[in-house]
């Protein structure tokens, strides 16, 4: 595994010339202690609280996403991925507000984005776990860029967002990139990976020693993937909220929007692998903006 010896950054006072530097050539940039501990202690809160509705109300889809689900450490039901989390949660909400994660928006360049809680698949919270039942251990290899093509448009710029909850140094699996991706052709895009099924390690990958409350960011272009942690139970429990930063046409979803078909295709290698495509008889959730 490589490194490319990040600066300690932090988000302070937004987006400088330096960070803006860093991230145009790595398409990856990472921020320090962007939640304090008491805030972190209260997005945590709000996630479990979140789950908990989302459980008790038997929702297994939000605007068209499946929910995926497994099993916690302790045996109990687990949500691995929630969609549109922050419309479940005022103060979810609210972080998406902050004039930090506002900054972010220069890392577009001469793009005009927007932090997109109510499009695509809103802010959602990666829940990794490893238990004996669990279903979200690791993420193959790809791009955020070709979902566009499935929504019906060209690819454009974006940004997702990780504030990361849980401390996941390099052993402990997480995050891991190909810096500098971000500019490659259209073929390397598309064709470099086999998209989430590829999950072998790369001679060129860089990863991340995360501490809970820090803040990554990388281009929808670049390659990554979630590396399976090598332990087992609460050693293993990492959980991320992602946010996505997109540019074009505001294209909101609603409790009526199809899944889309890159959801279903997840479904049927789940299927295929053993058990039920959660799409299929799912109830979904009717949420207000």
């Amino acid at each position: 595994m490589k490194t490319i010896n990040q600066p300690v950054f932090h988000l302070n006072d937004g987006i400088t010339a330096t960070h803006l530097y860093w991230f145009q050539q790595y398409g990856v940039i990472q921020f320090k202690g962007f939640l304090k501990h008491n805030e972190l202690s209260t997005i945590i809160r709000e996630v479990q609280q979140v789950q908990d509705h989302l459980l008790q109300n038997n929702i297994q889809k939000v605007n068209g996403i499946p929910l995926k689900f497994g099993t916690d450490v302790d045996g109990s039901p687990l949500i691995q991925r929630i969609a549109f989390a922050s419309h479940y949660s005022n103060t979810l909400k609210d972080l998406l507000k902050d004039q930090r994660l506002q900054s972010l928006l220069s890392l577009l360049g001469p793009y005009t984005g927007r932090i997109g809680d109510n499009e695509k698949d809103g802010l959602v919270v990666n829940h990794y776990v490893n238990s004996s039942d669990s279903q979200f251990k690791q993420l193959g290899w790809h791009t955020d860029s070709p979902r566009d093509l499935f929504l019906g448009s060209r690819i454009l710029p974006m940004l997702n967002v990780g504030i990361h909850l849980d401390n996941c140094p390099k052993e402990n699996g997480g995050l891991r990139v190909l810096a500098g991706t971000h500019k490659q052709s259209l073929l390397q895009l598309f064709f470099r990976k086999k998209y989430f099924i590829d999950n072998d390690p790369d001679k060129n990958e860089i990863g991340f020693d995360i501490e809970a409350g820090d803040l990554t960011v990388h281009d929808g272009r670049l390659w990554h993937r979630v590396q399976q942690s090598p332990y087992v139970g609460e050693q293993s429990r990492r959980r991320v909220m992602y946010i996505p930063i997109i540019t074009g046409a505001y294209q909101p979803k609603t409790a009526n929007s199809p899944t889309p078909f890159y959801h279903k295709l997840a479904s049927l290698k789940q299927y295929l692998y053993g058990g039920k495509p959660q799409w299929t008889n799912a109830k979904s959730a009717i949420v207000k903006s």
